[in-house]
């Protein structure tokens, strides 16, 4: 979760480590720090707050010169945020200095035993507990800094990206991985260390992956030696040449993230089948597909585990896939999935969904998957992520960096990715016919134009979340393929405004919910054509008579609904299959404006992170 930084080479360190924070800043946002190295002097300062609030820190009380620096955003595990337990940490003679991305779980009895060694900690972390640990078993085992870390790795229990150096050593810095993102930028007689890429891009387009158990002893003039934790066997590392680009990671004239992003799907979706879907040609070829095609249509089962966003293009995929390619799908949390003995057999096939592709709980049920003979398909967005290594083929879905922690372009193309191997699987099997296999390619090929219709709405939606902004409770109900899209709604509204919202099946809302229906509560209803309409226009009724606040989202041209909704947000009209692919769209630009009303940061929520590196 938390956002990594280090350099070392023939610039000025803190220019370029103070604004890799502010780029990693969506990663955590608890507190920050840094520590910069002259080969003389270690210049240190941390605050609680945001990377912000670090910059004005630094300017009243530190000297930036030095070569060699380390910088970390945070999103707190152990230890409250606070001024004291904001990286970098020191090690108690003074002379190591960490940061730390992840969780030692075994902290505490490492703790209590350096105590008995006479140790004293300042921080309430398990982080203040691993740099000490390493330099007890430098001192004690006389090694190098690079085995002490490995010996003291081997030690240890949990997730960790660690990043340190040692006074003594200007010219080095160490780093490992177990669980948490960490990428080695390669320059020219200089290297960056960083979370993900995007602090170095502008530098170089080389980089360095560390698979988990790995560490790397980076030298200014000798480079980068990269070796197993475990055994302390040499690694021939993979050099990986970056496609991002600097102008992707910039918010592009927008004010938020957030809102760039949801402008961004019209081509983002386009960018997802672009290459992959030949409508005219009736052709969908996806490269980590097309070796697999037999795994999948001779499957038992698909089992899709994903957490948060990812889940909910899981559940919109369980419709698809059964519908289309007459697969049985089930849908699980990675966090719970993980956690209980699941039926898995070599006859299931795996999919494993992640923004990121680094999502901690996700990674643990595709190694358990894979234990059991399951094969495993990955749908992420990261080229080069955990995810992508770890699985036995896969998908990335193109959507670029998305920065806002609220994720939106993910969705829809996580679902349009889907949608593909679905279509390709009914062909394949002949479960779908020739004419709707055809017009649904055609249909998938219009998205983009219909999401920009969509977007066409925004200032309607921002007057209806004018009206809503001070509700403290929202229900939204969907049927069908919309019912997954009525649970991210209420995500949305919940991550960035702190609203009270929640998703249901509009047909249960008789089974509990309608309790709370009166005046005072808005109900968000996904009405648009669909085999249930009827249905949910009913369930519209239901809610009318107890005077509950409706706000439906109808296909245009809708007469019906609109003269029983109070507000209605339109959007183009969709196969229902598809529909989700658009339904989306309002309820986004619906919970960002509620948010920014409210004076919210919808680009860093509350107590959230972008990609979740922990339990």
């Amino acid at each position: 979760m938390c956002g990594i930084v280090g350099y070392i080479g023939n610039k000025e360190a803190y220019p370029i480590i103070l604004n890799g924070l502010k780029r990693l800043e969506y990663r955590g946002y608890d507190s920050a720090g840094v520590a910069l190295y002259d080969g003389t002097t270690i210049q240190m300062a941390k605050t609680k707050g945001k990377v912000a609030d670090l910059e004005a820190r630094v300017a009243k009380e530190i000297a930036t010169s030095g070569k060699l620096g380390i910088g970390h955003t945070r999103w707190a595990t152990h230890g409250v945020p606070n001024d004291i337990n904001s990286h970098p940490h020191y090690s108690n003679s003074g002379d190591l200095v960490i940061i730390h991305n992840g969780i030692i779980e075994n902290y505490a009895s490492i703790k209590k035993e350096l105590i008995n060694r006479g140790y004293t900690f300042k921080s309430d972390t398990d982080t203040e507990v691993l740099v000490n640990l390493i330099e007890e078993i430098k001192k004690k085992e006389n090694v190098k800094l690079g085995k002490a870390v490995q010996i003291a790795l081997n030690q240890v229990i949990g997730a960790y990206a660690i990043v340190l150096f040692d006074r003594n050593k200007p010219d080095e810095i160490v780093v490992a991985k177990l669980g948490s993102p960490l990428a080695i930028g390669i320059g020219d007689e200089e290297f960056f260390v960083a979370s993900d890429a995007t602090p170095f891009i502008e530098f170089t387009n080389n980089a360095i992956y560390l698979e988990d158990e790995e560490m790397a002893i980076i030298r200014l003039k000798k480079g980068v030696k990269v070796r197993k934790i475990k055994d302390d066997s040499l690694v021939d590392p993979y050099i990986q040449e970056l496609q991002l680009n600097l102008e992707q990671i910039e918010k592009g004239g927008y004010d938020h993230f957030m809102l760039k992003e949801i402008y961004e799907q019209p081509s983002v979706i386009k960018d997802t089948y672009r290459g992959r879907l030949l409508a005219d040609q009736g052709i969908i070829r996806l490269g980590g597909l097309e070796d697999h095609i037999k795994k999948f249509t001779n499957a038992q089962r698909i089992i899709i585990v994903a957490c948060g966003t990812s889940w909910h293009a899981g559940l919109v995929a369980e419709y698809i896939f059964e519908e289309w390619a007459r697969i049985p799908v089930e849908v699980e949390y990675a966090s719970e999935f993980r956690y209980r003995n699941p039926i898995i057999s070599d006859k299931d096939v795996v999919i494993a969904i992640s923004q990121s592709g680094e999502t901690a709980d996700t990674l643990a049920a595709i190694k358990l998957a894979k234990q059991r003979g399951a094969f495993v398909y990955g749908v992420c967005n990261v080229v080069g992520s955990t995810i992508s290594r770890e699985t036995d083929s896969g998908t990335y879905t193109h959507a670029g960096p998305e920065i806002g922690v609220a994720s939106t372009k993910a969705f829809t193309t996580q679902i349009t990715v889907l949608t593909m191997i679905a279509l390709r699987l009914a062909k394949d099997k002949g479960s779908i016919s020739q004419s709707d296999y055809m017009k649904h390619l055609r249909e998938l090929e219009m998205i983009p134009t219909l999401v920009s219709e969509a977007l066409k709405e925004e200032e309607k939606i921002k007057e209806i979340a004018a009206v809503f902004k001070d509700a403290r409770n929202f229900l939204y109900l969907g049927r069908g393929y919309n019912f997954p899209v009525a649970l991210e709604g209420a995500l949305k509204l919940k991550e960035i405004s702190y609203i009270h919202a929640e998703g249901y099946p509009a047909a249960e809302m008789k089974h509990g919910p309608i309790a709370l229906i009166d005046e005072q509560m808005p109900v968000v209803v996904i009405a648009v054509n669909s085999n249930h309409y009827e249905k949910v226009v009913s369930n519209i009724e239901e809610i009318k008579a107890r005077k509950g606040k409706i706000i439906a989202v109808v296909t245009e041209g809708d007469t019906e609904v609109k003269e029983l909704a109070d507000y209605i947000m339109e959007v183009p009209r969709t196969p229902e299959s598809l529909s989700p692919l658009v339904t989306t769209i309002p309820l986004q630009l619906l919970s960002y404006h509620i948010a920014l009303m409210l004076g919210k940061n919808v680009d860093q929520p509350r107590n959230l992170a972008k990609s979740v590196t922990v339990e």
